[in-house]
């Protein structure tokens, strides 16, 4: 069979290189001049050093499976996010953690009298937390909210954090120890020559053929192939017939300097009045190699509502968001010859471990259809 694939990212790569392996004629196109998606990596001309130009990218996962996957295409060096962030003129760890406290509240508290401190400072009278405020509220109380995640999340989502889901901050943890690992997942790390270079030898295949700076719309052949696997943005498939969902996409500003600018990779600003939300230093991503580079490369990053000829990031998914991307479902499950995958066709935010998986779980399910020569699900995880 003949599929075009729309789109370099991840889903595609992982899909173009499944169905290829099962001899199938693999026609994968993106719009971009790279492979790689908002992934995307290079080395920048200038410094040498490997930049990750939509933001960072640090790869973590509890799925073996995908795990061993990435390390069948590059090799990965460890690596720990260790977040730091400056509130009110002073630098602390984050997530929050044993150290956090003790240092926001000037304290010498062991674990059993922080989480109890803590619980006092909770608003224990919010019991079903309705919001992100309600729910931060809930789980650290008024001042730490106020210092680590009104003005950052705020600044992040372009609204105010009672406007904003609970589900957000249940992604972040609150550690009443001193581990300041970002992340809990037992596989962490870093592809030593980058996520481009990854994708590119995922895709490097004699039945995948890449075409780069085409867009789906004007592709000559689009008509010509058997099934189209989609992971561009949902609402663009469809022109847009039932009006745009709704996307946050960031701004950088690219800082030039000599050595060392902030000694760690990421470092949050957590005040309202500070116009971004964080800079990134990339040579610390590597440090493997950052001790080469006598000069270093940082990124200030601006959030703002995504506009039609932006670069969609995050999905908003509030209510005018939902009851759109219904319609599209709606209107998508009607739609022959066409599966929507990935962060974009389904509408969700995506780890980059997640989209590998259900990309995966996607290609198992799809072996079993083209067998029986059943049409393709149109969704393999549903967007709801």
């Amino acid at each position: 069979m003949k599929f075009c694939i729309v789109g370099a990212g991840f889903s595609g790569a992982v899909t173009a290189r499944h169905l290829a392996e099962r001899g199938h004629h693999i026609t994968l196109i993106d719009e971009r001049s790279h492979l790689g998606g908002n992934c995307h990596t290079a080395r920048d001309p200038q410094t040498g050093i490997m930049l990750h130009h939509y933001g960072p990218h640090i790869f973590h996962t509890a799925h073996d499976h995908v795990w061993r996957y990435v390390q069948r295409f590059g090799h990965f060096a460890p690596y720990i996010n260790r977040v730091k962030a400056i509130s009110r003129g002073r630098v602390y760890t984050l997530p929050i953690t044993l150290l956090t406290i003790n240092q926001f509240f000037n304290k010498a508290l062991h674990p059993t009298e922080a989480r109890e401190f803590i619980r006092q400072q909770a608003a224990r009278h919010i019991t079903s937390p309705r919001n992100f405020e309600e729910q931060a509220l809930h789980m650290v109380g008024p001042a730490l909210y106020d210092a680590f995640f009104k003005g950052y999340t705020t600044k992040q989502w372009g609204m105010a954090p009672s406007s904003l889901p609970a589900s957000i901050l249940k992604r972040l943890p609150v550690r009443f120890n001193y581990d300041d690992n970002y992340f809990s997942h037992p596989h962490q790390g870093i592809p030593v020559e980058g996520y481009t270079a990854l994708i590119e030898t995922i895709l490097t295949h004699p039945r995948i053929t890449v075409h780069l700076n085409t867009a789906f719309e004007t592709f000559p052949h689009r008509d010509s192939m058997d099934h189209t696997f989609y992971t561009g943005p949902l609402d663009r498939y469809f022109q847009f017939c039932h009006g745009r969902l709704g996307y946050r996409t960031l701004d950088f500003e690219r800082i030039d300097a000599e050595g060392d600018y902030q000694g760690t990779a990421v470092m949050n600003y957590c005040d309202e009045d500070v116009p971004y939300t964080r800079i990134s230093e990339h040579k610390h991503f590597a440090p493997w190699e950052a001790s080469h580079f006598t000069k270093t490369v940082c990124f200030r990053e601006y959030s703002r509502l995504a506009g039609p000829k932006d670069t969609p990031y995050y999905p908003i998914r509030l209510a005018t968001e939902t009851a759109m991307l219904s319609q599209y479902i709606r209107t998508a499950m009607v739609t022959e010859n066409v599966s929507f995958l990935g962060r974009l066709g389904t509408y969700r935010y995506l780890d980059m471990d997640t989209t590998i998986a259900e990309a995966l779980d996607a290609c198992r399910i799809m072996d079993d259809y083209i067998a029986q020569q059943k049409p393709l699900p149109v969704f393999f995880t549903s967007p709801d």
